[in-house]
């Protein structure tokens, strides 16, 4: 079996997936890791998790009305939907929007019109109030840019980073190794970070700043809900071991719930015959989340395995797709180190 300094190898060197990968799994207290391990890579949406994490810490409760801690969506169509909904993408929400759209003309951006353009942003066929178990899923980022306005409003900090450096990162002892930009510079970290896309319009190689164009215009050095948190490959790892130990207290977010696989900050394995990202060889209960920039997060309760694969595939741009096929293989491969055989 391959370890994962040689499944590191083999992404970066003979696959070209990315410039830059690190993999590991744990399993009873037992941790191998590989690769770039002391980079900071840019987690995309494996911010997400951390958002839902943070909600559960802050004892916020869960059927709160978003437009009860969100002025901006008061008068829109999510005004009365649960936040709850909002984590488990089924508040109605369309995927994405150009939030960031006045900076491309040049233009200052109106954050709190931003934030209430993503909370008018409901699907047509997703009419009226919504049902309990909210309406057909959609992944959605514009749902966790405002679940992290809401969850910030709600603890009183600046952002969804700032809320989740106080409530997951800081208290699991990761201040140094997992944070936004801003969080990491005030306890002295600058770097290194992976470098992501090259995008001219942001002056060329974006590197210790968060990709998402949606998360820097709104957050800048901070963190929103659907972005914006940097990681070692071991603070992932440590935030999925815990994840794991707090199950008993986490059942709303990684219960299955109906109409498709995704749950309140994870996603659940693509039933057969579909194929899944998170590979063959976990259990059905399995759950994590993959980050647009080439990362992901899997756990699976049943054998207590945690697995990550930390890459910046996005350099130097979204174009690269290797880590399509490459992400449920390395997955199996770490699966199959852990489980022994």
């Amino acid at each position: 079996m391959m370890s994962p300094e040689e499944l590191a190898r083999e992404l970066v060197a003979t696959r070209k997936v990315a410039p830059l990968a690190a993999l590991g799994w744990e399993r009873g207290g037992t941790r191998e890791v590989g690769g770039a391990t002391d980079v900071l890579f840019d987690l995309a949406s494996v911010t997400k998790p951390m958002t839902a994490l943070a909600f559960a810490r802050a004892g916020i409760d869960r059927r709160t009305p978003l437009g009860d801690l969100v002025v901006e969506a008061r008068g829109t169509a999510s005004e009365r939907v649960p936040v709850e909904l909002f984590l488990a993408h089924r508040a109605g929400l369309d995927a994405h929007r150009t939030l960031y759209a006045p900076l491309l003309r040049g233009d200052p951006m109106d954050v709190a019109a931003a934030v209430r353009e993503a909370a008018e942003a409901r699907r047509p066929e997703a009419t009226g109030d919504a049902p309990a178990e909210g309406f057909p899923p959609l992944y959605s980022d514009l749902g966790y840019v405002l679940a992290g306005v809401a969850l910030a409003r709600a603890v009183g900090v600046r952002d969804a980073g700032e809320a989740i450096a106080r409530l997951v990162l800081e208290p699991l002892g990761l201040g140094t190794r997992a944070g936004t930009v801003r969080e990491l510079a005030n306890r002295g970290v600058v770097g290194p970070f992976a470098p992501t896309e090259t995008v001219d319009w942001r002056g060329g190689p974006v590197e210790g700043a968060v990709h998402d164009e949606n998360a820097w215009a709104l957050t800048g050095k901070g963190g929103s809900g659907h972005a914006g948190i940097f990681a070692t490959l071991d603070a992932v790892l440590t935030f999925g071991r815990a994840v794991l130990d707090g199950l008993a207290g986490l059942e709303w977010l990684v219960r299955e719930r109906p109409g498709g696989t995704l749950r309140a900050g994870f996603d659940g394995k693509s039933p057969p015959p579909d194929a899944s990202s998170a590979g063959e060889r976990m259990g059905a209960r399995a759950f994590g989340h993959l980050g647009f920039t080439g990362t992901s997060l899997w756990i699976d309760p049943e054998t207590r395995i945690v697995v990550a694969l930390l890459t910046n595939r996005v350099c130097p741009t979204r174009d690269h797709l290797a880590i399509r096929a490459a992400r449920p293989w390395a997955h199996d491969r770490l699966f199959e180190r852990a489980a022994g055989g």
